[in-house]
C-alpha cells in the first residue's frame, strides 16, 4: 500500500508547509526549514521508490524530470521549492487517481449490479437471505418482481418475465417456461419466481463478464507504450531548456523553475484516463474491452476478418431440409442426431435439437461426446458411435450423421444477415479498410451471403479450418496489416487470440471465444462493431490531443520560466494547472461517440 493512500499526502505536506511558515514568522527559521526537509522527503518517497524500480527493470521513466527538480531545490536550498513540488506531485497523483474512478464509472456500474445476498428457498419454510457465494448448484433461490438474478439456474416456477438487456440488448422482456435457463445479470420484472441454481457464483455468466473488466482495470502497456512515444524527446527538450536558461543566465534558479514547470508531466496523466474513459463509454454501450491495448490497436486496424454464421448472420439457423439416407426410420435418425448435438453451443446444433423437438423425437442420451472444433462431434448412442460433421456435396450449409464412414442423414440450414450488417459493412469498405470473410460453411453460402451484403471488395474464404484461419491472419500481419478478426464461436477462439484486436459476439458467453478475445459484445447487434471502432478512435484521439496540448503549454510555460518570467514556487502551481486542463480533457473520452 502506498503511503498516499495510507496517509492522505496532498494534506500532510500542505500542513507541514503551512506549519513552516508560522515557524518562520516567529523567528525559527532552522526548524521551519528542516520541516521543509521532512515534508519534501515524504512526498517523494513513492517517487524515488517507482524511480529504482524503473531503473532495475531498465525502463525509462519521466519521473527523472520530477525528481531532478526536488534534488535540484534541495542542493541549492530551495526548500519551500522542494515541499511545493511535493505537493504537486501527490496532488498529481491524486487527481489521476480521480480521473480514473471517474472513467471506470460504469465499469463499477455494471460489477456493483449483482446483490451480494439472495433469499435461499424452501418449501413450507420462511425465505432466508444466504451470501451468494455460499449458494451451491442445486439448491433454490427467490427472485422478486424487480430484482437483479445473482445466479445462472432453471426455472423452477411454471413461467416468468425476465429483462435481458444488460446483455443481449434486446429492448422486450425474455419470456421463460419452467425448464428453461435464466442468467445472472438479468432482471425479473414478472411476478416472483423460484430458480434452482445451476452454477456457483463463481462461474456465472455474469461474473464472468464482471472478471473480464477486473482484468481489463488492470491492464497497464499501453498506457506507457503510448506516452514513450512523446517521453524521451520531452525530456531532452526539457533538459535542453534548462541547459540553455543556465548559458544565458547563470541564474540557477531559472534552471529549476524550468525543471518544476515540467514535472509532472501530462504524458503521464492524459493516456490511461482517456483509454479507461474509452473502455468505460463501451461499457456503455454492452461493449466489454478486456484489454486497454485492444483500443490502441482497433484505431490503426486496416483489416478486417468476418466469420459467417452469428457474427454477419443472426447465428440461429433454422433446418429447412432433412433428407434420410439410410434405412434407420426419420425419428430414429432425429433421436440421434438430437443426443448428439445437445452438448454442442454451435448454432448449426442448436437447430438440429430444436428440429428434433418440434418433430416429438424421443429423448435419448450420448455418451463420450466429444468435439472437436472445425471437424464435428461425436459420441455413442446405444453402444453405437456416432458423428455429426459436414456433409460433402450438399449445397448451403449442410452437415450429416454418421456411422463409421456412412452417411445416414443430412440437414440443410438457412440464415438471416444481421439488421444494419449490410451498410456497416459497406461503411468499413469506403474507408479503406480491407475486408475478409473467412467461414467453414460452403463456397455456395458463404458467396451468397458476400452478395447479399454488396461489397465488391470483399475476399471469400470458404471451407476454412481453424488453421485456415490463423493462416489468414497470419498472412495479412506479414503484409503489415493490423487485423481485427471478429466472430463467435469455439471454433474462432484460436484466430481471435491471433489477431491484433478479436471481437467476439457473446451468445453464449462461457464460451471459449470470448476467453481469447479483446473484446465481447453483449449481444448479437452488429452495430457494436462499428461502435467500438469510434470508441477506439476517439479516446486515442483524446489521448493524443491531451498530450500535444500538455506538451505545449509546459514547453511554452518552460520559456518564460527560462527568462526569469515565472518564478520556481509559481512554475509549481502553473504546471498543475496544465494537468488539471489536460485531466478534464482526456475525461472527454468516457462521454462515447
Amino acid at each position: 500500500m502506498s503511503i498516499v493512500a495510507d496517509f492522505k499526502l496532498p494534506v500532510i505536506i500542505l500542513t507541514g508547509i503551512l506549519v513552516s511558515g508560522a515557524l518562520w514568522f516567529f523567528g525559527f527559521g532552522a526548524f521551519a526549514s528542516a520541516l521543509l526537509v521532512l515534508v519534501a522527503v515524504l512526498g517523494s518517497y513513492d517517487l524515488f521508490r517507482e524511480i529504482i524500480g524503473s531503473l532495475l527493470k531498465k525502463q525509462f521513466a519521466l519521473d527523472y524530470i520530477a525528481a531532478l527538480a526536488i534534488a535540484a531545490s534541495l542542493i541549492s536550498q530551495e526548500f519551500l521549492v522542494s515541499a511545493v513540488i511535493a505537493l504537486m506531485i501527490s496532488g498529481g497523483k491524486n487527481l489521476e487517481e480521480y480521473g480514473v474512478a471517474r472513467a471506470q464509472r460504469s465499469l463499477r456500474q455494471l460489477a456493483d449490479r449483482i446483490p451480494g445476498e439472495v433469499l435461499l428457498w424452501e418449501a413450507g419454510k420462511p425465505s432466508q437471505k444466504q451470501k451468494i457465494g455460499d449458494i451451491v448448484p442445486g439448491q433454490e433461490i427467490l427472485a422478486r418482481k424487480g430484482e437483479v438474478l445473482g445466479l445462472d439456474g432453471v426455472l423452477v416456477s411454471p413461467e416468468a418475465l425476465f429483462d435481458e438487456a444488460s446483455l443481449t440488448g434486446e429492448p422486450y422482456p425474455a419470456e421463460k417456461v419452467k425448464g428453461d435457463a435464466v442468467k445472472s445479470g438479468t432482471v425479473n420484472v414478472g411476478d416472483a419466481v423460484v430458480v434452482r441454481v445451476s452454477r456457483a457464483e463463481k462461474d456465472s455468466v455474469y461474473e464472468k463478464i464482471v472478471a473480464m473488466v477486473r482484468k481489463a482495470q488492470e491492464e497497464k502497456a499501453p498506457l506507457v507504450r503510448l506516452a514513450d512515444k512523446y517521453s524521451v524527446a520531452f525530456t531532452v527538450i526539457s533538459l535542453a531548456i534548462a541547459g540553455i536558461a543556465f548559458i544565458i543566465s547563470q541564474d540557477f534558479s531559472r534552471v529549476l523553475a524550468v525543471l518544476v514547470v515540467a514535472t509532472p508531466c501530462p504524458l503521464l496523466l492524459a493516456t490511461p484516463i482517456a483509454l479507461l474513459g474509452g473502455m468505460n463509454a463501451g461499457a456503455k454501450k454492452r461493449i466489454i474491452i478486456k484489454k486497454l491495448a485492444a483500443l490502441e490497436a482497433l484505431s490503426r486496424a486496416n483489416a478486417i476478418i468476418f466469420d459467417k454464421t452469428g457474427t454477419l448472420t443472426l447465428g440461429k439457423p433454422r433446418v429447412t431440409l432433412f433428407r434420410n439416407v439410410s434405412l434407420i426410420s426419420d425419428i430414429d435418425c432425429l433421436s440421434i442426431a438430437e443426443s448428439i448435438e445437445r452438448s454442442s453451443l454451435h448454432p448449426l446444433a442448436k437447430a438440429v435439437v430444436a428440429f428434433a423437438r418440434e418433430r416429438q423425437a424421443p429423448v435419448l442420451y450420448a455418451d463420450a461426446v466429444q468435439e472437436k472444433i472445425g471437424y464435428g462431434i461425436s459420441g455413442v448412442v446405444n453402444g453405437a458411435e456416432y458423428a455429426m460433421r459436414k456433409a460433402p456435396g450438399q449445397e448451403g450449409m449442410a452437415i450429416g450423421l454418421y456411422r463409421g464412414d456412412t452417411l445416414l442423414c443430412v440437414f440443410s440450414f438457412e440464415d438471416q444477415v444481421k439488421a444494419g450488417a449490410k451498410d456497416i459493412v459497406e461503411l468499413l469498405d469506403s474507408q479503406g479498410t480491407e475486408l475478409y470473410l473467412c467461414t467453414g460453411d460452403k463456397k455456395e453460402a458463404a458467396r451468397k451471403i458476400a452478395e447479399h451484403i454488396g461489397v465488391k471488395n470483399v475476399c471469400v474464404r470458404a471451407e476454412c479450418t481453424p488453421e485456415d484461419k490463423q493462416e489468414s491472419i497470419r498472412s495479412l500481419q506479414a503484409e503489415g496489416k493490423t487485423v481485427v478478426m471478429v466472430g463467435d464461436g469455439i471454433n474462432d477462439a484460436p484466430a481471435l487470440a491471433l489477431a491484433n484486436v478479436g471481437m467476439v459476439f457473446a451468445a453464449e458467453e462461457q464460451t471459449a471465444a470470448s476467453s481469447a478475445a479483446d473484446i465481447v459484445f453483449l449481444g448479437g447487434d452488429f452495430s457494436l462493431v462499428m461502435e467500438s471502432f469510434a470508441i477506439a478512435k476517439r479516446a486515442v484521439s483524446v489521448a493524443m490531443r491531451s498530450i500535444v496540448f500538455g506538451i505545449s503549454a509546459s514547453v511554452i510555460a518552460m520559456v518564460f520560466a527560462a527568462f526569469g518570467f515565472v518564478a520556481p514556487v509559481a512554475g509549481a502551481f502553473l504546471q498543475e494547472a496544465i494537468d488539471v486542463a489536460v485531466i478534464l480533457y482526456a475525461l472527454r473520452a468516457s462521454r462515447g461517440v
